[in-house]
């Protein structure tokens, strides 16, 4: 695939008008304060991860509804202190896997989070995951992205993303991990999760020492749908081909969970990186969320630009880029 997006000048200066619900914070304040009501219930179990110099704890915390989310807490071995901490989100299908894959934070010396995402996993399998316990509503398409689609209040996204935020807090409640320095990083929609995290951490005043977003996915719906129709964005291009008369109600929907929008509240330096040729997550798109960051507020942001690659974006290159940025700030 050729580079089918806005030229780099264009991308830069992309700042989209998307409409913004005049009750989003309001919105994501309740939703908080709902999940809030139901103790964080850190609970960490030591596991076998087959590795001599990293220890892994199988970690259950309370998400949405107080309904239990696993992820893996990796240190490096022997550590009883609490250490600066990365918290990481996994990409669309997949999952916190099998405990010795979650380990590269934990090796370069940080306490080392992931989340097992509600309803999915199943592109990669592994240990004990984490369900969708919470009905979503109305019909939908293979898939999370339009389940429960007609209302932001039965909407799958609504409760990932507080899981996402709950993550962090429950990072917070470890005495392996320090609240006070604190990265949440991820691709695809690993990417758009870490987006919706930091926001509603901005939005909570929790300040987080950086947020990293690789090639975000669930950003600027309006122009993702309406430019590929590759999934998973074809997922929703698929089920208003058959719902013709709920345009205006899904995108009203979306518009409480758009990257280019939950992202202006967040205060985290941030890096981003971008894929020219990306279908699944095209560049136009991740740029809206990436210039829209913080709401000028924000200084300390770059974004990686690799003009040849899709949606794998920078690979290892990029992984490499990550772990010296978090050293840089996280020690």
């Amino acid at each position: 695939m050729a580079q089918f997006d806005m030229s780099v000048d264009k991308l830069h200066a992309y700042r989209p008008d998307l409409p913004v619900p005049e009750d989003l914070t309001a919105f994501w304040q309740g939703s908080v304060a709902e999940a809030r009501e139901h103790d964080i219930a850190v609970r960490t179990e030591r596991v076998d991860n087959r590795l001599r110099l990293v220890d892994t704890y199988d970690l259950t915390y309370a998400g949405w509804g107080g309904e239990p989310i696993k992820a893996w807490l990796s240190v490096p071995a022997g550590t009883v202190g609490p250490l600066p901490t990365v918290v990481q989100y996994i990409g669309y299908s997949g999952g916190r896997g099998f405990p010795f894959n979650a380990t590269l934070y934990a090796q370069a010396g940080y306490a080392h989070i992931t989340m097992d995402t509600r309803g999915q996993s199943y592109s990669n399998g592994g240990w004990d995951v984490t369900p969708d316990a919470t009905p979503g509503g109305d019909n939908h398409a293979p898939g999370q992205l339009t389940r429960g689609i007609t209302d932001p209040h039965t909407y799958y996204f609504r409760r990932a993303y507080i899981d996402a935020f709950r993550a962090l807090e429950a990072a917070a409640a470890l005495e392996q991990c320090d609240a006070s320095r604190m990265i949440a990083l991820g691709g695809s929609q690993g990417g758009g999760l870490t987006i919706a995290a930091a926001g509603l951490a901005g939005l909570h005043g929790i300040q987080l020492a950086g947020a990293a977003p690789d090639v975000p996915f669930l950003c600027d719906f309006p122009r993702a749908t309406t430019l590929v129709n590759s999934l998973p964005y074809g997922e929703i291009v698929r089920y208003l081909a058959g719902f013709r008369d709920r345009v205006d109600q899904v995108f009203r929907t979306l518009s409480y969970f758009d990257g280019a929008i939950l992202g202006r509240w967040a205060s985290a330096p941030t890096l981003f990186s971008v894929g020219l040729m990306d279908q699944t997550c095209p560049p136009s798109t991740c740029f809206a969320a990436y210039n829209w960051w913080g709401n000028d507020t924000v200084s300390d942001k770059r974004v990686e630009i690799y003009p040849f690659n899709e949606h794998i974006g920078g690979g290892d290159h990029q992984r490499q880029v990550l772990l010296d940025w978090v050293r840089e700030r996280l020690g």
